[in-house]
């Protein structure tokens, strides 16, 4: 069972200051994420004013630095429409890359999601395919790709309701999909969606940019702080 650290997201220092930004603050919640049981590792890139990025020399700024410190640990990016809006714009800095992630994210209901995973496979990424809800999944199995796709992203607590719901209804969806799950929840359903996936064996994620808090509701200190509690909630399922 894979529990990935989310180092940031599009989280800001007004909400927690420990939030890494910079490659070194990379470094630093990464590695002691890693030591903690985190067995990969997804990172917002950011350029240096702060502002997420794709930008080919800032991707390999980020990748660099923390694989320098956590070697052997696949190390994925964040590709979401709202970095670069415009598709092809997009498109053109994915080919770019120089540095290339293990494996990058991708929101299958955003504008250009499967010419995005066609371009992270020509480069030979890993897609995850974040599948939001029931029409994203119906996106998904129609594009013909979901079975290259490294694993898909069960993601229900980014559409409003219940996640409990929302997440019946995409995998009623992806119901023969045999492709690895990771379950994940957001905020207030983090939590209990971890849960959720140690009970079924789901790969699963943790971090900055799904939670602030521990289990107990108190402010986590760190991303390797939340992995911890993971770790300690997985292994009361096992």
């Amino acid at each position: 069972m894979l529990l990935e650290v989310a180092l940031n997201g599009s989280r800001t220092r007004t909400e927690h200051p420990a939030v890494p930004l910079a490659p070194d603050e990379h470094v630093r919640e990464a590695k002691a994420a890693v030591a903690e049981g985190a067995g990969a590792i997804h990172v917002h890139v950011r350029h240096a004013d702060g502002r997420e990025s794709l930008a080919p020399e800032d991707v390999a700024a980020t990748l660099g630095a923390i694989r320098g410190a956590c070697p052997g640990v696949p190390v994925g990016v964040s590709t979401g429409a709202w970095i670069v809006p415009d598709t092809n714009r997009r498109l053109a800095l994915i080919r770019a890359w120089d540095v290339r992630p293990d494996f990058a994210s991708v929101n299958l209901h955003e504008a250009g999601a499967i010419d995005v995973i066609r371009a992270l496979l020509d480069r030979s990424v890993g897609g995850e395919a974040g599948v939001w809800n029931a029409p994203a999944a119906h996106i998904l199995l129609d594009s013909g790709l979901a079975d290259r796709c490294l694993r898909v992203l069960l993601e229900p607590a980014e559409e409003p309701g219940d996640p409990r719901v929302a997440l019946e209804r995409i995998e009623a969806v992806l119901d023969r999909l045999a492709r690895p799950r990771l379950l994940h929840g957001l905020d207030g359903s983090a939590w209990e969606l971890l849960a959720l996936a140690s009970r079924r064996r789901y790969d699963t994620r943790i971090g900055f940019e799904d939670t602030l808090v521990l289990p107990d509701g108190t402010r986590a200190e760190s991303n390797a702080a939340l992995v911890a509690a993971a770790r300690r909630l997985i292994a009361g399922h096992e």
